[in-house]
């Protein structure tokens, strides 16, 4: 059967939406007006419909002026091949102007031998499979090079001719490439530059001089610009941020909180505050021993309007990035840093989460409403936690009875704590001293938080507390210190605060049937859970597959490795064994939390999902304020783009969070290269954190970092891998190697350009006991310093899995 025609007239945006993701082939907009018969006047409004939707985000233009759905891939486009892995071409888009990390897809080509190198250009057919894309190729194109951030080192090539070699900054690259040409940029500087060739004759062409990534604070800059993190604001965003920040602030149309005493705590080098807190015991007859608290979270909407360049902006960014040298923020200073900042003595413009707590530390009612706040004080954590510690013996450090004996880590609270960063401005001048006079209302906070911890922990959620490593920089950028950062009873409190918060949001909306950009956190899938049951196996510890999995089933596991060395093991193990949590529309839960219903409400200057939670609430509670603002977007709730485009902006900004995380922990470890590299040659102490079959991966203790140790260099043996087990054993079990196992090794490598660490046991021989010639020693191959022999060393046997 024939399907009918489409009948003549301006289609609707479904409509066209629908024919661009249905459609085989580009679509521009000639194809669009041929398929819904458009003629003359209607051609023109179809034009403006869709730069409409561009504009909006609801659709993207990719090169060529064809059309497809916004963040996601053309059904027929460029591609760009960025790695050879044996017999597996894949390639990223040769331009991506989605609002998340751009794709990874792999090539499907016909016959056994790949003709594609790195550099070439495709244009392919694209294919959604599973959880990515696949690609195929249709014909190949004139080749523009693969785009690979690096910095610029001198050293010899073959014949031990000088040359100019560009290091990679992934800590996965296994050879530094020759470069070409060098452009206008010098030895030590960070570089974009451009592949060709294949195999042993590819060559880097500098195309892109960024700067000195070795310069204080500026080791970030290659996670900035390997991740392509945008970090410079446009004149039109910058402009739009000035004149939101004149916006009058009055009590018309908001609650005068000003004269509560109201605190923020934070990190003591902090400078935007977007959340405070205050409590109080609840004198209502009915709720007897309960209280009555107040989260303070800065209106961000107010300032940042839907469909502004502001708020394309932000949602491009979707996150703040903290590294250890910089901040790279979602909004610009004047709002980040500047009015939408909760400051003490300063009227502030706030969303105020009004909570109802009964005697067993259950929220009971909430109420939102905007208001205007004026902080007592900005309290740094340890200051808030020195004061209380002065009145309450036993709060603290560690486990306390106020934090019903939770450990509560970062990766159990899937808080909303921004990382502390060396920020100090002295234009910011002295911060408001802190006084006795706020001390009543620190006890209240506690009071009121005793109840709450006790909740969380009747509620048992993944209770993980893992380690985070805290760099310390000097007033000069350079690394004073490297340490794991302290967990003190302050902040658990305000993250207590901050969950009750979130799901208060979250259920305010769900009641009134608003979109809401859940925070979702699913369930272990079985696969990780099998492989987590194996593993444990290994520690002779037994794991059920078929009882109902809880957050509680882990902390049980977690509680009987108590006072156990291979505590931190177990506890890596179990985080591995958890699925990434992300940001939709569709509720599945916060498994991690142990909580129904989650969003992120807390911090709107750092991230996107908490701003649409704002304007979903304005909406919904009907908080819009009187005035129209001059220059700016009128309302303040959800815009079309918004409303329209939740599913679509929940994948982007999860994304988005996911490059940031990387980027951070990236930076962390270049720094930790950068502080390790003048301890080269020296014995340290560490820790195994991963085996695989060509050796193993261990972290110094107390500073983190990961480097390899080669099974060339473990002995004259042969050794087993042992899959399930984890362990490389040697030939006649004289040794084991195991995840968890802590050995001294010597440092011989501490890259900071990738943050790659290499070591050695303390008695191996030079060049290995197979006599393998150390990195770029041995035969150079044109174009690449070698790394060694490829595919497995010759004393190792592959054992597979442990029945």
């Amino acid at each position: 059967m024939k399907k009918p025609k489409p009948q003549p007239g301006l289609p609707s945006r479904e409509q066209i939406l629908r024919f661009i993701q249905d459609s085989p082939g580009a679509v521009g907009k000639r194809e669009i007006a041929k398929h819904f018969a458009l003629r003359g006047a209607d051609k023109i409004a179809l034009k403006a419909l869709l730069k409409d939707m561009t504009d909006e985000g609801v659709v993207d233009m990719a090169p060529g002026r064809a059309f497809h759905k916004h963040g996601g891939l053309p059904k027929v486009t460029v591609l760009r091949v960025a790695a050879v892995e044996g017999d597996t071409v894949w390639a990223v888009p040769d331009r991506w102007e989605g609002s998340g990390p751009a794709p990874r897809l792999r090539v499907m080509e016909k016959g056994r031998k790949s003709a594609l190198g790195v550099g070439d250009r495709i244009l392919a057919r694209t294919e959604e499979r599973g959880t990515g894309h696949v690609a195929h190729p249709m014909k190949k194109l004139q080749s523009g090079g693969e785009s690979v951030i690096g910095v610029l080192v001198a050293d010899t090539g073959p014949g031990g001719k000088p040359m100019t070699w560009l290091r990679p900054a992934d800590k996965r690259a296994r050879f530094d490439f020759a470069v070409a040409d060098m452009g206008d940029a010098a030895i030590g500087d960070l570089v974009r530059a451009e592949l060709s060739g294949r195999g042993p004759a590819t060559k880097a062409r500098v195309i892109d001089r960024i700067g000195d990534p070795f310069a204080p604070r500026s080791l970030s800059m290659i996670a900035i610009a390997k991740h392509d993190i945008p970090h410079v604001f446009g004149d039109e965003t910058l402009a739009e941020a000035e004149r939101a920040a004149t916006l009058p602030l009055t009590p018309e149309g908001r609650e005068d909180l000003r004269d509560l005493p109201i605190v923020a705590i934070d990190p003591a080098d902090a400078r935007d505050h977007d959340d405070a807190v205050w409590a109080v015991p609840d004198e209502d007859p009915g709720n007897k021993g309960g209280w009555k608290a107040i989260v303070a979270i800065a209106d961000v909407s107010y300032y940042v309007r839907p469909d502004g360049a502001l708020d394309r902006e932000a949602r491009r960014r979707g996150n703040s990035v903290y590294f250890p040298d910089r901040v790279v923020p979602m909004l610009p200073e004047t709002l980040s840093a500047g009015v939408c900042s909760l400051k003490a003595g300063q009227d502030r413009a706030a969303m105020a989460c009004h909570l109802t707590i009964d005697k067993h530390g259950k929220v009971t009612s909430w109420r939102f409403t905007r208001a205007l706040v004026r902080l007592r004080a900005n309290i740094a954590y340890e200051r808030a936690q020195a004061m209380i510690d002065a009145i309450l013996p036993g709060t603290g450090r560690g486990t306390s009875e106020a934090g019903g004996g939770a450990r509560s880590g970062k990766h159990s609270a899937e808080t909303s704590r921004k990382p502390s960063v060396p920020l100090h401005h002295p234009a910011d001048g002295p911060p408001p001293p802190v006084g006795e006079d706020i001390l009543p209302a620190l006890q209240n906070l506690w009071g009121c938080w005793t109840l709450l911890a006790k909740a969380r922990a009747a509620r048992s959620p993944l209770d993980l507390d893992l380690p985070e490593r805290q760099v310390i920089l000097d007033v000069q950028g350079n690394i004073a210190e490297i340490r794991v950062r302290e967990r003190l009873d302050a902040h658990r409190l305000i993250e207590d605060y901050m969950i009750a918060a979130n799901v208060a949001a979250a259920k305010a909306l769900e009641a009134k049937k608003s979109p809401v950009m859940y925070r979702i956190h699913e369930p272990p899938s079985r696969e990780k859970l099998v492989s987590l049951k194996e593993y444990l196996e290994s520690f002779e510890q037994s794991f059920a597959l078929g009882q109902v999995i809880t957050p509680a089933v882990f902390n049980r596991l977690i509680d009987g490795f108590s006072g156990d060395d291979r505590l931190p093991e177990i506890m890596e193990a179990i985080l591995r064994s958890q699925t990434q949590a992300y940001y939709g529309p569709a509720n599945a839960g916060h498994f991690g939390l142990a909580l129904g219903s989650y969003a992120h409400f807390t911090s709107p200057i750092r991230r996107y999902a908490d701003l649409l939670v704002h304007r979903a609430l304005v909406d919904s509670y009907r908080l819009e304020v009187p005035g129209e603002p001059k220059g700016l977007p009128e309302r303040s709730g959800l815009g079309e783009a918004d409303q329209k485009g939740f599913s679509r902006i929940g994948e982007a900004i999860s994304g988005l969070e996911r490059r940031a995380m990387e980027a951070e922990r990236e930076t962390v470890d270049r720094y930790v290269a950068a502080y390790l590299a003048g301890k080269v040659g020296e014995i340290v102490p560490a820790r195994i954190t991963g085996v695989q079959p060509f050796g193993f991966f261990a972290t110094v203790d107390g500073l983190g970092g990961d480097g390899l140790v080669r099974v060339s260099m473990l002995g004259s043996e042969r050794f087993f891998y042992d899959e399930a087990a984890r362990t490389l054993d040697s030939e006649h079990g004289r040794v084991s190697y195991s995840v968890g196992q802590r050995l001294d090794l010597r440092l011989m490598e501490a890259n900071p350009v990738s943050g790659a660490l290499r070591f050695e046991l303390p008695d191996a021989p030079e060049g290995g006991f197979r006599n393998r010639p150390p990195r770029r020693d041995g035969v150079k191959k044109a174009g690449k310093h070698a790394v060694g022999k490829r595919g497995r060393p010759g004393n190792i046997r592959h054992q597979g899995k442990r029945r």
